[in-house]
C-alpha cells in the first residue's frame, strides 16, 4: 500500500512542471486568446457594419437612435480588447451618442431662456451652467466620433500633402463625411461650453481640405457647407477666387433639398447662429419649413434628415423661446412671430344659414 502511494505521488510530481507551465500560460494570455471572446467581437464589428449601419441610417426616432448609440458604443467597444476596434461603425455610435447629450444641452438652454424671460435669475443662472456643461460632453464625443471616422479610414488629416483616403462604398463616404461634420460639431460645442473640453481648433482647416474628397452634389451639399462653415470660422482658410461663404451655404441648402436629406440646411442654420445672422436665420428656417411640401427623403438617409430636423426646430425654440417665453407653436413652424398671413385664409359663407 505504501508503494501504490510513492507511485502515485512520484506520477503527480512528474505531471507538476507541465500543469504549472500550462497554468501560468493562461495566467499570463488572460482572456485575450479566448476564442469565444475574439468570435463574439468579429461577429459584432461585422454585423454593426454590415446591417446596423444601415438600419440606424433609416430610422426616423432621432431619440431611439441616439440612445442606441449610448447604449451599444461601449458594449462593441468593449470588444476592442480582444479584436481590432470597429472604429468605422464606432464613428457613427458616438455621433448618436453625442446627439443624445446635445439633445439635453438643448433642454437646459431652453430652460434658461425660459426663466431669463420670466426674470427668475438664479434659476436662468443655474440652468445656462448645466446647459455649459452638457455642450462640453457633447463635444467630448463628438471630438471622439471624428477621431474614430479617421481612423476607420487610415487618414491623417495633418498629413502634407494631403492624400484622400480610399472610400470604396457610399456607407464609406457618408460616415467619413459625417466625421469631418461632427468634428466641426465639436468645435461649436465647446464653444458654447466655454471651451471647457479642449477641442483643438485645428481640425477646422483640417476638415475643410478633407471634405473636398467627397463629391459635393452627390451628398446634397453637405462637403461645401462644412468647407464654407470653416471659411466663416477662419477667414484665411478660404480660397482666393471662392464664393461669399453666405452664398455657398444656401446653394448647398437648395441641394440637400434635392438630395433627399436636409443636412446642409442644418448647417447653414449653424452658422447662421454663431455669426450673428438674424436674416440668413429666419430665411433658412422658413425655407426647411415651406421645403416639407413635396419634400421626398432619401429612403436609406432617412436618419440624417430627421437629424436636420431637430436643429432647425431648435433653433426656432430658441428664438420663440427668447421673444415670447415657449418653444414654436406647431402652426407657426417657419415663422419667427405669432403674426398670421390672412390675405388668402378661405373664409366660410354664412348666407345659407341664414
Amino acid at each position: 500500500m505504501i508503494s501504490s502511494k510513492l507511485s502515485r505521488a512520484y506520477r503527480f510530481s512528474a505531471r507538476m512542471p507541465k500543469m504549472i507551465a500550462a497554468g501560468l500560460v493562461l495566467v499570463l494570455s488572460g482572456c485575450t486568446v479566448n476564442p469565444v471572446y475574439h468570435t463574439t467581437g468579429v461577429v459584432l464589428s461585422s454585423y454593426s457594419e454590415s446591417e446596423a449601419t444601415p438600419y440606424v441610417m433609416q430610422m426616423t426616432d432621432t431619440r431611439m437612435a441616439c440612445a442606441l448609440g449610448e447604449g451599444i458604443d461601449p458594449l462593441l467597444y468593449s470588444f476592442s480588447r480582444v479584436v481590432d476596434a470597429p472604429d468605422t461603425t464606432g464613428s457613427l455610435l458616438m455621433l448618436l451618442a453625442g446627439n443624445c447629450m446635445e439633445y439635453r444641452a438643448w433642454d437646459a438652454e431652453l430652460d434658461y431662456l425660459r426663466h431669463d424671460y420670466s426674470g427668475n435669475v438664479p434659476a436662468a443662472k443655474d440652468a445656462r451652467e448645466v446647459s455649459k456643461r452638457l455642450y462640453a460632453q457633447t463635444a467630448t464625443r463628438r471630438y471622439e466620433s471624428f477621431r474614430r471616422a479617421m481612423a476607420a479610414y487610415d487618414f491623417d488629416p495633418a498629413a502634407e500633402p494631403m492624400e484622400c483616403p480610399f472610400l470604396f462604398t457610399d456607407q464609406d463616404e457618408i460616415t467619413f463625411l459625417a466625421g469631418l461634420l461632427t468634428g466641426m460639431q465639436a468645435i461649436v460645442n465647446d464653444a458654447n461650453s466655454g471651451a471647457m473640453a479642449g477641442v483643438p481648433r485645428n481640425i477646422a482647416p483640417q476638415a475643410e481640405r478633407a471634405a473636398q474628397c467627397v463629391d459635393n452634389e452627390k451628398w446634397g451639399g453637405l462637403p461645401n457647407a462644412v468647407r464654407a462653415l470653416v471659411w466663416l470660422l477662419l477667414p484665411d482658410t478660404r480660397p482666393a477666387l471662392s464664393p461669399d461663404p453666405w452664398v455657398v451655404l444656401q446653394n448647398s441648402a437648395d441641394l440637400g433639398v434635392k438630395a433627399g436629406f436636409r443636412t446642409s440646411h442644418a448647417l447653414q442654420i449653424v452658422a447662421a447662429e454663431t455669426f450673428g445672422r438674424p436674416d440668413v436665420l429666419a430665411d433658412a428656417i422658413a425655407n426647411f419649413a415651406a421645403s416639407d411640401e413635396g419634400f421626398e427623403v432619401f429612403d436609406d438617409y432617412v436618419l440624417l434628415d430627421e437629424v436636420a430636423r431637430t436643429v432647425v426646430t431648435f433653433s426656432s425654440d430658441k428664438h420663440w423661446t427668447k421673444n415670447y417665453g415657449h418653444r414654436t407653436p406647431t402652426r407657426f413652424f417657419g415663422k419667427m412671430s405669432p403674426e398670421r398671413d390672412t390675405s388668402n385664409i378661405e373664409t366660410m359663407s354664412l348666407d345659407g344659414l341664414l
